[in-house]
């Protein structure tokens, strides 16, 4: 059970990975836009277009990979007090009852909506001549499933550590700068090097 936990872990990582590149490109237009546009006086209608397309494919993207690695914001004021088990039982609740529902719509009526996109080859209408938004509305019903997917492997790791009273190990990726560490670290170079 735990490998088949990993690789679902492992295909959000790649998946969260490969479309974090968005931002590069998101960047480099956003500054050739700023050029063009002060520098060159030579703006592009579908310029707005672009930018939101790319950011909001990349935050649709970033869910599953986000989950996979216990990212998403919660109440960890309280919730870090709680023992293992706790934690994992409230879990398990909220996602029966906020979660699945809410991703489950998600993707249904995202299917919906990329549908119909499709079917009326739907451009933006922001500016005359936008772009194609129909492969965007796309991304909608493919997050939810990346999502869903990552849910429920989070469902099962809940039902795990309420069984064994400890959380199932998790694929390891970047890890966050911890402020205590790092002054630790300073200082014992600072010392070392003192010496």
């Amino acid at each position: 059970m735990q490998k088949l936990l990993l690789f679902i872990d492992k295909v959000s990582t790649w998946v969260g990975q490969a479309f974090s590149w968005i931002i590069v490109l998101l960047t480099l237009h956003v500054t050739w836009e700023v050029f063009s546009r002060y520098v060159l006086d030579n703006p592009r209608a579908w310029a707005f277009d672009a930018m939101i397309i790319m950011y909001g494919t990349l935050f649709m993207m970033a869910g599953a990979y986000t989950l996979s690695k216990n990212g998403h914001v919660r109440g960890d004021v309280l919730y870090g007090f709680f023992r293992p088990r706790t934690q994992a039982t409230l879990d398990l609740i909220l996602y029966f009852v906020f979660f699945i529902p809410g991703v489950i719509a998600l993707t249904w009526a995202g299917y919906d909506y990329a549908a119909d996109s499709w079917r009326i080859n739907e451009h933006s209408n922001i500016t005359a001549d936008g772009p194609p938004i129909y492969p965007f509305k796309t991304v909608i019903p493919i997050a939810g499933a990346f999502l869903l997917a990552q849910g429920i492997v989070e469902i099962v790791r809940c039902v795990i550590c309420i069984r064994q009273g400890d959380w199932p190990s998790r694929e390891e990726d970047v890890e966050e700068v911890d402020v205590d560490k790092l002054k630790q670290m300073v200082h014992a170079d600072d010392a070392g090097s003192a010496k």
